[in-house]
């Protein structure tokens, strides 16, 4: 059955429903730290190409995996942004778009927690690889601004650090395997009420 979109709300159900378009502020200003990520992504690639004859293998490497997160957390940002407008404030009206991204089509909130926690688990990722290939200098000195400015030989990675950053990531895998589960057992649910309901 069609809605009807000149139905007419009640003085309160209508400003409370209005209330949504609140939340269009914080999209508009993940659009400006999205704006921001892609200044620090331009930032680090000059720095990757200005230096790259006197980096090492490990230096280019920690600044490509800088550069992958930069992109991660943008593709986090747009799902955010695209997703969550989407779901709380208003359509988009992209049917028939050629750029309509295909998870679009059918998103919702338990979706959007869903494909949430996968980008997160992406990114804590890329951090964690980040960790254990600076842990390869465990015993160096941690860096100091001096060690910095002598090119001195330094860590920012220490043994307790590495093994939060992986508990951290395993906490991230579960909570996204538990969102998961959970939003599958819902899903069985519903599907069960409605064949129910049909009989």
């Amino acid at each position: 059955m069609a809605s009807d979109p000149n139905v007419r709300l009640n003085p309160l159900p209508a400003l409370i429903f209005s209330s949504r378009w609140l939340q269009l502020p914080l999209y508009l200003g993940l659009i400006v730290a999205q704006g921001v990520y892609v200044f620090l992504f331009i930032k680090e690639l000059w720095h990757l190409i200005h230096d790259a004859v006197s980096l090492s293998e490990q230096g280019i490497m920690l600044i490509v995996l800088g550069l992958i997160d930069v992109v991660m957390i943008s593709n986090l940002l747009v799902m955010v942004i695209v997703g969550g407008y989407e779901t709380f404030v208003s359509r988009l009206r992209l049917d028939g778009h050629p750029d309509q991204p295909e998870w679009l089509s059918h998103v919702n909130a338990s979706v959007l927690k869903v494909k949430l926690a996968m980008a997160i688990i992406g990114i804590s990722s890329i951090h964690l690889l980040k960790s254990f290939i600076e842990a390869g200098q465990l015993g160096l000195p941690l860096c100091t601004a001096e060690l910095v400015a002598a090119k001195a030989l330094c860590t920012k990675a220490t043994a307790q650090g590495v093994m939060w950053q992986t508990l951290i990531h395993v906490v991230f895998i579960l909570s996204a395997i538990g969102i998961a589960w959970t939003d599958r057992l819902m899903g069985h649910t519903a599907n069960g009420k409605r064949d129910h309901g049909a009989h």
